[in-house]
């Protein structure tokens, strides 16, 4: 698991968007014994009105209501940590850049402990400057509401570059080697009677904070990373989760019933009650969350977790010397790591690629010439101010196979305005025995695009492929002819793309017969007949189903999030049968694999009991060394497992 230095770090706009967007994340790596520390940009004042459904609404009172929901927290983590969610908070002042100061609240739990920063700049300010306006007009102020009873008693101002320094401070000071953000670039939606506003921003699907504050953290981080590595040489070891928000409401929903019911006690914490002996003269919580509200509320920002960069990480292959290699995102810029001897277990030091700030959304691929080609999502300008933001994908390839890497080049996205280049996702490829290498991604208007690489190197134009509207985490892969596929979520189906015959166009596929899944990426494999087998989680379930020449439910594969599926030949008695091998998350968030999909086959357990950052990868190939897994630890290292068959009938 690599060493022990790990620290959980999240920023958020308001109280409770951790609960209700980061979580089962964020609890999962604070029960596996990880340091957290929160930050809170606002006050989460609003209008000041501390209600409970069914009783006389109370009068208003900003600096009482922000202090409700700093006592729902610190209910909420308490509660996290195994204790009394009334347990007593060490609280005191911490002094930032620019003469800001602001609160810190601290518990600890035997090994585990968690540390609340409250920034407290309010939601509407003086003059009506909001955060908004604090990331993009020039010249803006605003500033803060001290809690009722912080110890923090006096206001303090932020402009533009002081809340990026105290970000970038927070960093350089806890040192994180995880980050959680919000969404930097939260997809476009239209707002109609079926579609309503609700807390939207207009025009997109999350609040008008939560923007601003992904954005003011991403150019925190580019900040820190330059800041530290031209101080230590070296730049920062940490990677990166964005988590989307209101998204939430939109889409099918992806917990099962007993990761939900989890999130629901934190958030029930959080939410409090007026008759709650919690010491707090302002308040027990959130009460507007208390009990089951948030599980009837139709908006259903509680039932999902959804990354904004849904992706394997790290991404695994082989050298020729048999070695495992990984590519990922460290520190915002593209790494290497390479297994120490073939077959060792275990990587060496990353190698630094460069091409950042990068997104954690990393595809690899090697051409039919063995050499590897990177794909990522460049923050190529973050903006603010009034300047444009910019995003591109960029591409990082080989010389020769094992070789040196040619420099970066950026090959747009397919989208000509600034704003939709910024909703483009992750970055999907696959190479095809032609020396073609295709290139997708998700675009603003949440259909797919395609870049193509020929044989000779050159990069053909955009092109948009049309079919219905998907969500991100794109799944592509070559059926036993060598034709390319390629799968998405949907709202009602699975969207399928694919060649015709080998060479030929990538078209939309009528999707009829394809199942409704709940929203993480799709595993999928080529059975032993040559045609594809589908792996999905429908909405809200607990164990994923087989699609393909059959249809059927793995009962035993009990878990969440995006699966990964191979088929894989293995011994069994005097002859080799393939079977399908399924990696994801159990309930615990823990990596699991299963060999086979019949009613005998059970799931094996990591025996390091590993948590994975995002989405593990697994590699079904490296002739002696077999199946190997491999994900990234909230210490920011890789692992490798290497899982041996179980029980597939």
């Amino acid at each position: 698991m690599g060493d022990k230095d790990a620290l959980l770090l999240q920023v958020m706009a308001h109280p409770d968007d951790d609960l209700y967007f980061m979580n089962p994340d964020a609890e999962q790596v604070l029960r596996s014994g990880v340091p957290v520390v929160c930050v809170y940009v606002t006050a989460g004042e609003a209008r000041g009105i501390n209600h409970q459904a069914g009783t006389p609404i109370p009068p208003a009172d900003k600096a009482a209501y922000s202090a409700s929901r700093h006592q729902g927290l610190r209910q909420a983590y308490a509660q996290m940590l195994g204790l009394n969610q009334f347990a007593p908070w060490e609280r005191s002042v911490l002094r930032l850049p620019g003469g800001v100061t602001a609160e810190t609240d601290t518990l600890a739990n035997g090994g585990r402990g968690v540390r609340l920063i409250f920034l407290n700049i309010a939601m509407l300010s003086d003059g009506g400057v909001r955060l908004p306006a604090l990331w993009n007009a020039p010249g803006a102020v605003t500033h803060t509401l001290p809690a009722a009873g912080s110890p923090v008693t006096h206001p303090s101002s932020y402009g533009h570059q002081t809340l990026v320094d105290v970000l970038a401070e927070i960093m350089d000071r806890y040192r994180p080697t995880l980050i959680h953000t919000l969404d930097p670039d939260p997809d476009f939606q239209v707002h109609d009677a079926l579609h309503p506003r609700d807390n939207d921003q207009p025009g997109c699907s999350d609040h008008r904070d939560h923007t601003p504050v992904a954005l003011f953290t991403w150019k925190a981080i580019a900040q820190w990373v330059a800041a530290s590595t031209q101080r230590d040489q070296h730049a920062p070891r940490f990677t990166t989760t964005a988590f989307r928000g209101y998204y939430n409401q939109r889409w099918p929903h992806n917990l099962p019933p007993a990761l939900l019911a989890q999130k629901a006690r934190a958030i029930k914490s959080y939410g409090g009650a007026p008759d709650w002996d919690c010491g707090n003269a302002a308040g027990c919580g959130d009460y507007s969350q208390g009990g089951v509200r948030p599980l009837r509320n139709r908006k259903g920002w509680i039932r999902s977790t959804h990354y904004r960069y849904p992706t394997a990480l790290p991404t695994p292959t082989v050298d020729a010397q048999g070695r495992l290699v990984a590519y990922g995102v460290l520190g915002t810029q593209a790494v290497r790591w390479r297994e120490t001897a073939p077959g060792s277990g275990r990587f060496g030091g990353p190698l630094g690629l460069g091409g950042g700030p990068l997104a954690p959304a990393l595809a690899a691929v090697r051409d039919s010439a063995g050499r590897q080609t990177l794909f990522a999502l460049r923050f190529a300008a973050l903006g603010g101010r009034g300047a444009a933001g910019l995003r591109e994908i960029v591409a990082l390839e080989q010389r020769r196979p094992d070789g040196p890497f040619r420099p970066w080049t950026g090959l747009g996205t397919p989208e000509t305005d600034s704003e939709h280049g910024r909703r483009v996702g992750c970055p999907a490829a696959v190479a095809t025995p032609d020396g073609r290498v295709h290139l997708f991604v998700r675009t603003a208007d949440k259909g797919l695009a395609t870049r193509v690489r020929d044989a000779s190197g050159r990069w053909g134009p955009w092109q948009r492929l049309g079919g219905g509207e998907i969500q991100d985490g794109l799944t592509a892969l070559l059926d036993a002819e060598g034709r390319v596929h390629v799968l998405a979520p949907g709202r009602d189906t699975v969207h399928h793309w694919a060649q015709e015959w080998d060479g030929g166009p990538v078209t939309p596929r009528p999707p009829s017969g394809l199942p409704r899944p709940g929203g993480d990426q799709l595993g999928a494999a080529v059975a032993p007949d040559g045609t594809l087998t589908l792996v999905y989680r429908a909405p809200a379930a607990t164990v994923p189903a087989v699609h393909g020449e059959t249809s059927l439910t793995v009962r035993h594969f009990e878990g969440y999030g995006a699966i990964a599926a191979h088929t894989v030949t293995e011994p069994s008695g005097r002859r080799e049968t393939r079977t399908l091998l399924l990696v994801g998350r159990d309930l615990s968030g823990e990596v699991q694999v299963q060999y086979g999909t019949g009613p005998n086959a059970r799931p094996l357990r990591s025996p390091g009991r590993l948590i994975p950052v995002g989405t593990p990868a697994l590699l079904a190939e490296g002739g002696r060394q077999g199946i190997r897994v491999v994900g990234m630890a909230p210490d920011a290292i890789p692992w490798i497992w290497h899982p041996r068959p179980t029980s597939r009938a």
